[in-house]
């Protein structure tokens, strides 16, 4: 019923790669721990998916270059691949380990991602990389995108590291407007409901500006759960 694959010590703590069965018939839920915490689960993608499928469906129909912020189990990586437009995907993480479990096929996501020719997996602090000085393409300087998709923190609100906040001010968010394309889009998934202060500050930089609520099952409180999918348009294109 529970398999822990891998167990490593890391700078930011003990990180542990299981799967758990949730019964006898059931299936497999793969789940990463930090410590004594979970930093994510399988049993939840419902929201990850649908900031790939809501922010890629908004743009044009041409070839798409996207960066993904956060890669996780990978499902917000596999839905940007599963758009028949994307030409190339960058995906950016601040952890090796949940990047060598992919390359190991320790994931079930891993090998697809991984041996995909047009994604590249790079190790990094998305936050930095996304800044003004920072690059999203470390073999590209200057490089433009026409989607930025970010699942990292789990709001505006409620981030992973204090560090990270800059990112959700208005200066930060002009310094990644300037990474996309004209008419390029930023996503951005959530677990709170939409806030309206972050909707203003979005409206500040970008043309357009969208929050999308997604509701999915959860087993363990007997209601739906909710995720907000935020969609903002660069002026132009």
């Amino acid at each position: 019923m529970f398999e822990e694959l891998d167990y490593r010590p890391s700078p930011i703590g003990a990180l542990s790669l299981r799967r758990r069965r949730r019964s006898a018939e059931g299936e497999d839920i793969w789940e990463i721990k930090l410590d004594e915490g979970y930093l994510m689960s399988s049993l939840f993608t419902e929201g990850e998916i649908a900031l790939a499928r809501i922010a890629l469906g908004s743009l044009d129909d041409r070839p798409l270059d996207v960066v993904v912020g956060g890669l996780g189990l990978g499902y917000t990586a596999k839905a940007v691949l599963d758009h028949a437009n994307v030409a190339s995907l960058i995906v950016v993480d601040a952890i090796p380990e949940v990047i060598e479990w992919h390359r190991r096929h320790l994931l079930p996501l891993g090998k697809e991602l991984a041996e995909d020719p047009r994604c590249r997996l790079v190790c990094g602090n998305f936050f930095e990389m996304a800044a003004r000085a920072g690059e999203l393409d470390p073999e590209a300087a200057g490089r433009r995108f026409d989607a930025i998709l970010v699942d990292i923190d789990n709001s505006p609100r409620s981030l992973l590291h204090p560090d990270n906040a800059v990112f959700y001010e208005v200066d930060g968010l002009a310094e990644l407007a300037d990474k996309l394309a004209d008419g390029g889009v930023f996503g951005l998934w959530s677990t709170d409901s939409p806030d309206d202060e972050f909707i203003a500050r979005l409206q500040t930089v970008f043309g357009s500006v969208e929050s999308h609520v997604v509701a999915f099952e959860n087993p363990y409180q007997g209601s739906p759960a909710l995720n907000t999918v935020y969609v903002a348009h660069k002026a132009g294109g």
